[in-house]
């Protein structure tokens, strides 16, 4: 028997239906928020802490172990990112630090790793787990793998904040266009300060390369591209006891007694580890600050591993190479240990 609808039913149908589609709507992001609220509460098998070579190199291993992993750092590729040229990569005759670190990120992403785009604030341990504090959130781990690098390391002397991006500057590769045909000092004398001289005079008219020792130091092969280089001098023995200037650098000071006029200061004297949250849990470090880690990565706190330059390990020698095979080492002795524990 054939039905007809009534034309006046129409709405009243419609009506149903739409309703019927916002529920099933509702539901279905009710059911997405449930599960982005589980991943959030759910227990990774490793947190790394930090995206810098051994963090990425780190994250690239645990996904080939099969291992639950997330990535926690604001930002990826570390402070390879700011170097002016890499020379000594195996692979790359010369690359840029932001072209390398941006196939660092390419690699990882291949993998898929989740990166949470934050900093960690605390890492508290509970029980068999530990509890990364975010600013808004909290991740839970088996396992921590702190590769949280290193910070430029300041000089702490007069007109050095008050003229920070007014002439003061900590990376040579984000400024050193603004001083093309400008007179400029690096303070340093490690690879760091002899590769911003090297590449400040393709811009500047003058480089002063201030360094308080006898001698320049670090990889011979950049010392001597400094000392060859004519728009470049090096003033050994001697240390700068003020920036000075009223709206922006005009000179420096030096210990010397002398003072020398310069439109920028670049300050590469070292960096200092990244890991003032390491001891909330009992992580013990060096006398100057790096974290204390095994030949496995370990730390003296079960479960708790370290790689790159944030740690102790290689002999000191902070590379891109070590910081990396450190990263690497640690995820192969985290797996080996899980594997111990089942």
């Amino acid at each position: 028997m054939n039905m007809k609808v009534n034309v006046y039913h129409k709405p009243i149908i419609n009506y149903y239906f739409y309703n019927v589609y916002l529920c099933i709507i509702n539901i279905t992001d009710n059911f997405k928020r449930m599960i982005k609220s589980y991943n959030y509460m759910s227990v990774y098998d490793v947190a790394i802490l930090g995206g810098g070579p051994a963090g990425i190199s780190a994250g690239i291993y645990a996904a080939r172990f099969k291992l639950n992993t997330v990535i926690i750092s604001e930002s990826l590729g570390g402070t390879v990112e700011t170097a002016h040229l890499i020379e000594n990569y195996p692979g790359f005759e010369s690359i840029s630090g932001f072209e390398l670190a941006q196939k660092f990120k390419g690699h990882l992403e291949n993998f898929e790793v989740p990166n949470i785009k934050k900093n960690a604030d605390s890492v508290i341990k509970e029980d068999d787990t530990f509890t990364v504090k975010l600013k808004d959130q909290d991740v839970k781990a088996k396992y921590i793998l702190i590769a949280t690098g290193t910070k430029r390391r300041k000089l702490d002397v007069q007109g050095e904040s008050e003229l920070y991006g007014k002439g003061v500057s900590y990376c040579v590769t984000c400024d050193a266009f603004f001083y093309k045909d400008k007179t400029v000092a690096v303070i340093g004398g490690s690879d760091a300060a002899n590769m911003a001289a090297i590449l400040l005079s393709t811009i500047a008219k003058k480089v002063y390369v201030i360094y308080r020792k006898e001698k320049l130091r670090g990889e011979l092969v950049w010392i001597e591209r400094v000392i060859k280089n004519p728009k470049i001098e090096v003033l050994y023995k001697s240390a700068v006891v003020e920036i000075k200037g009223k709206n922006f650098v005009d000179g420096v000071k030096l210990d010397t007694g002398n003072e020398i006029s310069v439109d920028g200061v670049f300050v590469e004297i070292g960096s200092i580890p990244e890991c003032c949250f390491a001891k909330d849990i009992g992580v013990k470090t060096d006398e100057k600050g790096y974290i204390q880690v095994d030949q496995s990565q370990k730390t003296n706190i079960d479960k708790v591993y370290a790689a790159g330059d944030v740690t102790s390990g290689s002999n000191g020698f902070q590379q891109i190479l070590t910081a990396a095979s450190e990263g690497i080492i640690a995820i192969k002795s985290i797996f080996d240990d899980m594997e111990i524990r089942r």
